[in-house]
């Protein structure tokens, strides 16, 4: 089985980062006030506000870096795909795994889509979308919106010649069965 590109590290643990960035300082700021980091003190006629929580984002966003780092570290291993004879086959999760194999007779379209982060570290993500797909409920699309099989970051030229692949068998196997 083929693994994404090397890049894809990066676009993993920046969509991390910028998915759970908010919640991260809501946490810190709610960590602080309950540990009496946030408090008033009023003295000639000022008030000073103590800033505690900004002690803990010292200590919670390397940490939380170095987390988003691993956890996409890991989910790079653990992505693969590759093309069998039945079909397009993929595995991905790292505590959950999923296993996915799309027969080309059901492969209605394949779209490369390049995302702002995919473009800047040269990735695109692949949709595979099926006949059978309206009728999912994903994490990525509610009743059709999204593909059944989605592949990100995988390399320019490699989305490019898998999109060109998944479509020339998709078609080979519609014609075989006439």
């Amino acid at each position: 089985m083929k693994q994404l590109d090397p890049k894809s590290v990066w676009f993993f643990f920046f969509s991390f980062v910028l998915r759970s960035f908010i919640p991260i300082v809501i946490l810190s700021v709610w960590l602080s006030a309950f540990l009496g980091g946030v408090s008033d003190a009023v003295e000639d006629n000022t008030v000073e506000m103590s800033f505690g929580f900004l002690n803990w984002l010292w200590v919670i966003i390397p940490a939380f870096l170095i987390l988003c780092f691993i956890w996409a570290k890991l989910t790079y291993h653990y992505y693969r795909y590759e093309l069998i004879e039945s079909g397009f086959r993929k595995e991905s999760g790292v505590i959950y795994k999923k296993y996915v194999t799309i027969p080309y007779d059901r492969i209605q379209n394949v779209d490369i889509y390049r995302g702002i982060l995919a473009r800047l570290l040269g990735l695109s993500d692949i949709n595979v979308q099926t006949a059978g797909a309206s009728a999912t409920v994903s994490r990525h699309g509610v009743m059709g919106a999204g593909a059944e099989g989605r592949l990100p970051a995988v390399s320019k030229d490699i989305a490019e010649q898998l999109r060109d692949e998944l479509i020339q068998r998709a078609r080979q196997s519609r014609t075989q069965g006439i």
